[in-house]
């Protein structure tokens, strides 16, 4: 198999992965409960974790990672935070349902930068012409579906020049681009472990500046005669088990990503990506969703078929053992915006252990299946 779609999870691990969790699930027990040696190397394993994960993301301290299960988990914790029911809230135009909804439920009111793909000038100017009647702002830093890399840096600034509190949905650039949480002065920023992290599915990361209201309550492995989660970070958020082997297996990905380089891995993944859109694009038959300047672009490619609809290409793909996505990609904010929601796309999505020689197969049967409709 081929597999495309790492934009939902990266499917390819390193190896160190594996092993860590293999040895989490043979020797830890939980983080503090309890001063036996299982539950003491559980902790040094968290702490490890955090301590990697704030050198990746330039946190001031481990104590403000806080570990979740996921970047919905991460983001609903700081939509609650920062939001409040009839709150307006600034979001992007290619958001993903994991911010969209988390507002609806709130009862909160979104106000979209409703701007065209691919142009960060445009999404700047609105989002200063609205920001001073909203009251937070909560954007991602790259679409899933177009792979369009928005303008967080200076959107952050804006937040800083107009006093509004900053959530960054890091679910597409974790691992992959440069992220200073503190050059940002994000109030949180919110990631996955198992996409640009190559880490296991089931884990997660929210980066917090200060304090966050809990999104669960319960134990906590401190502070055990307070009714109420402690008043200190990470244990304020984090009620319940651990998830032991994943947290092992996401501090090995991170640690991989420490030594290859956020930069190493995106220009890869984006090598590849241009590999199989030039060969794409000599195929004919497709509409291609590519930018020209590919500083505004991650490794995420959608397109759409001339003809047969984007379903059709996905199982042509999936019987000539091509994996990739199509449809909305829970995310019918973007296609709202992109104009492509009655047809979705078809998602080609990138990993730094994609090979030249995939990218070559991949066009090819995407010849195939493309002549067959023709």
């Amino acid at each position: 198999m081929i597999y495309l779609d790492s934009a939902a999870t990266s499917l390819y691990k390193p190896e160190c992965v594996q092993t860590a969790m293999l040895e989490a699930v043979r020797s830890m027990a939980s983080p503090g409960r309890g001063a036996h040696q299982a539950a003491m190397r559980a902790a040094d394993c968290c702490y490890l974790c955090r301590e990697r994960l704030a050198e990746l993301f330039h946190a001031p301290s481990p104590e403000n990672v806080v570990f979740t299960c996921n970047a919905t988990h991460g983001l609903n914790i700081a939509i609650r935070s920062v939001a409040r029911p009839g709150s307006r809230v600034l979001i992007s135009g290619y958001e993903h349902n994991s911010v969209t909804r988390p507002l609806h439920a709130l009862g909160a009111k979104p106000v979209v930068i409703d701007t065209p793909l691919f142009a960060p000038d445009a999404f700047l100017r609105e989002a200063e012409r609205k920001m001073p009647s909203v009251d937070a702002v909560v954007c991602s830093h790259v679409s899933n579906v177009f792979g369009y890399i928005l303008p967080v840096e200076r959107l952050a600034a804006l937040c800083r020049r107009y006093g509004k509190p900053f959530v960054l949905d890091a679910s597409q650039s974790a691992g992959v681009l440069d992220i200073d949480v503190q050059a940002l002065d994000a109030q949180f920023v919110a990631m996955p472990g198992h996409k640009g992290l190559l880490g296991p599915q089931g884990t997660g990361v929210l980066l917090c500046k200060n304090d966050a209201i809990p999104l669960l309550y319960g134990g906590s492995g401190s502070e055990s005669l307070l009714p109420t989660m402690p008043d200190f970070l990470p244990d304020r958020l984090e009620a319940g088990t651990h998830n032991m082997p994943g947290i092992a297996g996401l501090s090995a990905a991170v640690q991989y990503v420490l030594e290859r380089g956020c930069a190493s891995i995106r220009a890869v993944e984006c090598e590849r990506m241009r590999q199989l859109a030039d060969a794409l694009e000599r195929c004919g038959g497709l509409r291609l969703f590519r930018c020209t300047d590919e500083r505004l672009q991650s490794a995420v490619l959608s397109v759409i078929p001339e003809s047969g609809s984007c379903e059709a290409l996905a199982d042509a793909l999936d019987k000539r053992g091509v994996a990739v996505r199509t449809g909305l990609h829970c995310a019918p904010l973007a296609h709202r915006t992109a104009g492509t929601l009655q047809s979705g796309t078809v998602r080609f999505s990138f990993s730094p252990f994609n090979t030249r020689l995939q990218m070559t197969r991949a066009a090819e049967l995407c010849k195939s299946a493309l002549h067959d409709f023709r």
